[in-house]
């Protein structure tokens, strides 16, 4: 019967495609992962978003929150914010994965994270989400991301999404929560404040994150 036959070859072609998806380091997720990078780093340019730090430097940490260079570099103090993005994108679509029959492939998994990841990258460099941060939390002279940080963003969220797949759940959880206090005490902000300020911002928070002393 050809339309039998037909339904068969769909389904070998649908299950070949996601069996090509079955791990992190396969061709397909690899290329996906990159293709998505690339993607987001041109739609940042076209958004007038500087390649790197407009002082002309590119540095591999800069722990200066409150000043220019902040989200310019390829790592800061908030690098760690987008590692546990990573933690909370691997949680999020294992259970996404536990309603479909047959789960979701690891490496589609990963590339669904790294999608939404550079989603935000984007959503956080238009001038509604930079004026809300400039209005709202201690970012006074937050102008928008470099591109090289963004793509940098992402790359640690594609970390923390591995070592949430590889590590038990307790490690992760520990991880997670000291990121967060240390964090939180040396600059007096991270991703569960960063958040908050954003959504619902309080002044008594804001208040005592300015009152950080310069570092």
């Amino acid at each position: 019967m050809p339309e039998a036959d037909g339904i068969v070859k769909r389904v070998a072609a649908r299950s070949r495609f996601l069996s090509s998806f079955g791990t992190l380091g396969s061709t397909r997720t690899v290329a996906a992962v990159g293709a998505v990078m690339a993607l987001t780093g041109l739609i940042l340019l076209f958004m007038g978003r500087t390649p790197i730090c407009r002082c002309g430097e590119v540095a591999l940490w800069h722990g200066q929150v409150n000043s220019s260079g902040n989200s310019q570099h390829v790592s800061d103090w908030y690098t760690f914010s987008h590692v546990i993005h990573g933690f909370l994108f691997y949680g999020l679509l294992w259970l996404v994965g536990r309603w479909r029959t047959g789960g979701i492939p690891l490496g589609l998994r990963l590339v669904a994270a790294v999608i939404l990841e550079a989603s935000w990258e984007v959503l956080e460099n238009t001038d509604m989400v930079i004026n809300r941060y400039r209005e709202a939390t201690i970012a006074l002279d937050y102008y928008g991301d470099s591109v090289l940080n963004s793509l940098s963003d992402i790359g640690a969220m594609v970390l923390g999404f591995v070592l949430a797949a590889r590590l038990p759940i307790w490690v992760i959880v520990v991880a997670a929560v000291v990121m967060e206090v240390v964090a939180g005490y040396l600059i007096r902000d991270n991703l569960t404040l960063n958040v908050l300020m954003l959504l619902y911002p309080l002044d008594a928070v804001r208040q005592w994150q300015l009152a950080a002393p310069p570092g």
